[in-house]
């Protein structure tokens, strides 16, 4: 596996059958490091400098151009998580064509980069970043080959944002709850349309399996706030919280954000001569509704518009009874 070989022993981390290791480079590391150490899957992360012109450096020196950028080492449980699904989520705190720049930052030390110490992580890292340029368009910015010349950064900067929650970070707020959340609930049983029909209202089933949609300010909670959970009426999965719904004045329930990532998908939609985001639950693969740019830009800026009818509310009370005790940590 080759893990540490580019390492002094000063640097070489944990071994074992199931960890692995990248670097990143995306911007400032406080932010980086923060973020990636929320995933689901991560076992270990280690703000430093790497790709640069000598083996050792500091902070000064690399601000001085050293040719270092700055970056963070990750060990991960490859049996949890998958080189290809953390590249994934590390190109979502990223702008993949800016040159020597993220956010408000400046200089090469700042460039993007993947860097690798398993050389048969070179092709996963290219197939990724492939993805990623099809994706774009056009070729990214971001630098890619074995790591070299990889030093730790000074104890100050490591858990930067733990010890400083107020500190500095290029990253969107939101993005650091998204990595806390993501991978959070497993998938639910689907049931047929047949089932369905039999313990679903008539509204419920034409709103969740025919993409119908309520009337504006009659579904059940447009102007309820109770606390508790909302989850899929078709399945019982967990969608949304009560503390991540606000008062949109759509005629719809509005929530800045699911309970987790994984628990909906998003499909364009076309109909009635718009162009929109269909929100659907990830798996009893239900319409929900549409999500939007134009909510609280405090909590990430998003607007979830739910039909009440694509849910069913559980009082915070009634969790552990229903089974869901282990999201109560989330309200």
């Amino acid at each position: 596996m080759l893990i540490g070989a580019l390492y002094t022993d000063a640097c070489a981390p944990d071994t074992g059958d199931r960890m692995k290791e990248i670097h990143l480079a995306g911007g400032c590391f406080w932010g980086v490091e923060k973020y990636l150490s929320l995933i689901r899957g991560v076992i270990k992360t280690e703000a430093g400098y790497a790709n640069g012109d000598s083996g050792r450096t500091d902070y000064e020196s690399v601000c001085s151009g050293s040719g270092h950028t700055e970056a963070v080492r990750v060990i991960y449980d490859e049996k949890v998580l998958s080189l290809t699904d953390l590249l994934r989520s590390f190109y979502k705190i990223i702008d993949p064509l800016s040159i020597n720049r993220q956010g408000n930052d400046r200089g090469i030390q700042y460039r993007t980069g993947i860097y690798y110490t398993d050389p048969a992580d070179e092709s996963v890292v290219k197939e990724s970043l492939s993805s990623l340029e099809n994706a774009l368009g056009r070729r990214s910015a971001v630098e890619h080959g074995p790591l070299r010349n990889w030093c730790a950064a000074e104890e100050y900067h490591q858990g930067y944002l733990d010890r400083n929650p107020g500190g500095y970070c290029h990253i969107r707020p939101s993005l650091f709850e998204e990595a806390r959340r993501s991978d959070l609930i497993p998938e639910y049983p689907r049931k047929t349309d047949d089932e369905l029909r039999g313990e679903l209202s008539g509204t419920q089933y034409s709103v969740t399996r025919e993409g119908a949609t309520e009337y504006p300010f009659t579904g059940e909670y447009d102007s309820f706030f109770e606390t508790g959970l909302y989850v899929d009426v078709t399945t019982g999965e967990p969608l949304f919280l009560s503390s991540d719904k606000f008062d949109s004045g759509c005629g719809w329930p509005g929530f800045s954000a699911p309970v987790s990532p994984d628990v909906i998908t998003e499909k364009k939609d076309t109909t009635h001569g718009m162009v929109r985001t269909e929100v659907r639950s990830r798996s009893g693969d239900a319409h929900l509704g549409h999500v939007f740019d134009d909510g609280p830009v405090s909590s990430g800026g998003l607007r979830y518009c739910i039909n009440s009818a694509a849910l069913r509310f559980i009082p915070y009370d009634k969790m552990d009874e229903e089974g869901y005790g282990w999201l109560k940590g989330l309200l």
